[in-house]
């Protein structure tokens, strides 16, 4: 880039400093602004002159309508997560400005945190953990408490993005029955599509990495839950309004699912008073599934090399609201 280029307005919602972003353009000719407080007021003031806009991967910043309106000139939003449910798409959209993720950065450390959750529900791990922790040796209780393997059990995937596929290769690996649903068939799926009813309906571990959206919350209430075989393992990588949090502690209760691992919940951090706490038959994570030194490095230079496309003129990649990825100045 020649000295004469007009330097880019690029402003970051990210909790860093300006000087830790400066890292997602080390080369480019940008300004960077970040807000001086982790507010939705402080954050309209620093997009208020922004071309460029890097989003909040801990989604607390939100990209809503009100803040495309303040933002006039804002010409191109890179969100540095896979999720982006907590931007206004549509709002960007009327308003010419593209959307991109990072799409399938985190899908290995995705796909393998639910072959873990499933294995460490399956075979009452955090129980037994806790147990021994206490002075106690359930090495009997765990047999009637049960405990399954893996090899054998049918496997059902709701969605079948990179993080689906990912996963179906590995439970595939561990001698799984797999199976998917998804809004749209896959021809490349090595999976076996099921209409959603019949995959509820043969899944012994369920496991959801959907996206959320207008089609998919709610998707996994009640009912849908008490359709799996009895003694069935519900693992949510996806996001918690997709399944009914509420009704998993009776279903728990009554032996209807045997166990559940959520790393994403309705209400992020889980509220104290969560039944989910002390619920033996719980694993809870801290919506880290994706979070792994390698997706973050995968993360980091899929937003460099969209930052320097934007400003070099070329398309950016993964952009998810259908306007076109060639970023100009307004």
């Amino acid at each position: 880039m020649g000295s004469s280029v007009r330097p880019w307005r690029l402003a970051a919602l990210l909790p860093l400093p300006a000087e830790a972003v400066r890292g997602f353009a080390p080369d480019l000719p940008v300004t960077i602004t970040v807000p001086a407080e982790r507010t939705p007021e402080a954050a309209r003031v620093a997009v208020a002159d922004a071309e460029i806009l890097i989003g909040d991967f801990t989604a607390l910043l939100r990209i809503d309508a009100e803040l495309v309106n303040a933002a006039p000139h804002l010409a191109f939003v890179q969100q540095p997560t896979v999720g982006v449910e907590h931007i206004d798409l549509a709002a960007c959209a009327a308003a010419g400005i593209p959307v991109a993720n990072t799409a399938g950065a985190n899908a290995v450390g995705v796909a393998e945190w639910c072959v873990m959750a499933a294995l460490a529900v399956s075979r009452n791990l955090l129980w037994a953990d806790a147990e021994v922790r206490a002075g106690r040796w359930p090495q009997l209780d765990l047999v009637t408490r049960g405990c399954l393997e893996l090899s054998g059990r049918r496997v059902g995937i709701v969605g079948y993005g990179a993080v689906g596929a990912a996963a179906a290769e590995r439970f595939a690996a561990f001698g799984c029955d797999v199976s998917y649903w998804s809004r749209r068939e896959r021809a490349e799926a090595a999976a076996t599509y099921r209409p959603l009813a019949d995959l509820l309906a043969t899944s012994d571990v369920l496991v959801v990495v959907i996206a959320l959206g207008d089609e998919t919350r709610g998707l996994l209430g009640a009912d849908a839950l008490r359709s799996l075989p009895r003694g069935a393992v519900v693992v949510n990588a996806a996001r918690g309004g997709i399944v009914d949090e509420g009704a998993l502690p009776a279903l728990l209760d009554s032996g209807q699912l045997a166990g559940v691992a959520l790393d994403v919940y309705d209400t992020e951090p889980l509220p104290d008073g969560s039944p989910l706490r002390s619920h033996d038959r719980v694993l809870l994570s801290p919506h880290v599934a994706g979070a792994t030194a390698q997706a973050r490095l995968r993360i980091a230079l899929a937003v460099q090399r969209n930052l320097a496309r934007a400003v070099g003129g070329e398309p950016v990649q993964d952009v998810v609201n259908g306007v076109d990825p060639v970023i100009r100045r307004r």
